[in-house]
């Protein structure tokens, strides 16, 4: 017989030719070890007062659960023309080569939110694109194709923005692994 060959994608692997949040696993990791350590800390309070039961220790479970929910970044990844942000319960897509609208909206806790012509939406922190540049550039080229084809109305200013401030740092970062910062 021949020679078996492993399959070109396993299951959970990014594409070739997608960009994924590089940061989202060590996130998800503190996610979680906040979540353990606020159990924990809650049961030994219990235990030494004397008080924990069955009962309450499934509660602070149930409390722990929850606060990993809410500490569990969405996880972002984009392609050429298309943009994904999962959470715990959905995804939600936008084609970034179709965009009508971007905002801004926030001052310390910032978010984007994008829509495209097909009416889908989508909120994504900022501060993932300025940290993963392979998704910022296939968001600024869908962008660029949605402003070259006229249906990005809302919004170009504020990518602008975002791109002076992501170039910025790129600088900035070349500088100073040169010596020259």
């Amino acid at each position: 017989m021949g020679r078996r060959t492993a399959p070109a994608a396993t299951a959970g692997a990014a594409r070739p030719d997608t960009a994924v949040d590089r940061h989202w696993r060590a996130h998800a990791w503190r996610a979680l070890h906040y979540s353990l350590a606020f159990v924990g800390l809650l049961m030994l309070l219990d235990w030494g007062s004397g008080g924990l039961a069955l009962p309450r220790a499934g509660l602070w479970a149930v409390l722990g659960a929850v606060v990993f929910a809410v500490f569990l970044p969405a996880r972002v990844s984009a392609g050429e023309g298309w943009l994904a942000v999962r959470g715990l319960m959905s995804e939600r897509r936008v084609r970034t080569d179709a965009l009508v609208a971007v905002r801004r909206y926030g001052g310390v806790a910032a978010h984007l939110v994008l829509r495209d012509v097909r009416g889908q939406w989508l909120e994504l922190d900022p501060r993932v694109l300025e940290a993963n540049p392979l998704i910022w550039h296939l968001i600024d080229a869908g962008a660029r194709s949605s402003l070259a084809r006229g249906t990005l109305r809302h919004g170009a200013q504020a990518l602008e923005e975002l791109a002076d401030r992501i170039d910025g740092q790129e600088v900035r970062a070349v500088l100073k692994v040169s010596g020259l910062l």
